[in-house]
């Protein structure tokens, strides 16, 4: 037989194997499996970091709204001033008020102790407001619990906020309205403030 006629026989068997190599060395439609296989972890490594960095901008906005508004305590503004509960509520709403509404999730809680024994003592905690409770307020103290001078005061804030995704990321507690809780506390003792309305 021929070289030709030889070349002839086989063809048939090579044309059959052609397409199934062609198939396996094809690298058409591989990005998309890929990205297919890669994207699920990628957003949910994207949005836990989200969630985590809002977590800690609500964190400091309420930690530096408890420190301005304690400040007005501590050097005696609150008190020789006659800064009135509403209007120290409000010093703490202005900074948290971009993070939602105060008035169904600010509470802000202040008492003053004549010794730090006495702090020690009290181990109550803030009673934070709660849309299935409208009974809870949210300024829970006196003009008197700004305490005198040289006392020993704690000024508490708590803040409803809502998650970005509460699937992924930080796995917090919520309440039974799905806001998570957000509390400052601050302690000091109040400067031996005078007649002038304030300390250093």
């Amino acid at each position: 037989m021929s070289i030709l006629g030889r070349a002839m026989t086989r063809s048939p068997r090579n044309a059959d194997r052609a397409p199934r190599r062609s198939f396996l060395r094809c690298r058409k439609g591989a990005s998309a499996v890929e990205f297919a296989l890669v994207a699920p972890v990628f957003f949910a490594l994207t949005f836990a970091i989200l969630e985590a960095g809002f977590f800690f901008f609500v964190n400091s906005t309420v930690t530096e709204a408890n420190a301005r508004a304690a400040r007005l305590v501590r050097t005696g503004q609150a008190q020789l001033g006659g800064i009135t509960p509403q209007a120290f509520y409000n010093e703490i709403c202005n900074v948290v008020d971009a993070l939602g509404s105060c008035d169904d999730r600010l509470t802000v809680d202040v008492d003053s102790f004549p010794d730090f024994a006495a702090l020690a003592a009290d181990l109550s905690q803030i009673d934070c407001r709660a849309s299935s409770d409208p009974t809870i307020a949210g300024s829970q103290f006196s003009a008197a619990d700004y305490g005198a001078r040289r006392e020993i005061v704690r000024v508490r804030v708590c803040f409803l906020y809502k998650p970005v995704n509460p699937f992924i990321g930080l796995k917090l507690q919520s309440n039974a309205d799905g806001f998570r809780e957000m509390v400052s506390v601050s302690i000091f003792r109040n400067e031996p403030f005078g007649n002038n309305g304030g300390g250093t």
